[in-house]
């Protein structure tokens, strides 16, 4: 379940940013929303190979049978969407003092 959330998440996010590239290259690159978009595609691959090794040990790929892993799988999917978009926001936050320091600290000829 955690590579099914996260990999819709991904997917989701990858279709806004290549709309926003194609719209406005821009506001996308200002809005790092690239960066976001690889935490959860890399995510999305953590739990690819998490599976591939359950597989070498004889586990099922994915386990969708018994409805309390599910729900921990599920739960833990989310967790890591909600993660990787306060990471992504507190990001843009810093970019965004960043920024006002830069501006602060350029000299203005008047």
């Amino acid at each position: 379940m955690t590579l099914i959330i996260t990999g819709i998440a991904a997917l989701a996010v990858t279709v806004i940013y290549m709309l926003m590239r194609w719209h406005s290259v821009e506001r996308c690159n200002s809005s790092h929303l690239g960066m976001l978009m690889l935490m959860y595609w890399g995510a999305t691959l953590m739990w690819c190979v998490d599976g591939i090794a359950s597989l070498a040990e004889g586990d099922p790929f994915v386990t969708l049978s018994d409805p309390a892993v599910v729900a921990d799988d599920s739960a833990l999917g989310l967790l890591v969407v909600f993660a990787g978009f306060f990471a992504w926001s507190a990001y843009l936050m810093v970019e965004a003092l960043r920024a006002r320091q830069r501006v602060a600290a350029t000299p203005r000829n008047i």
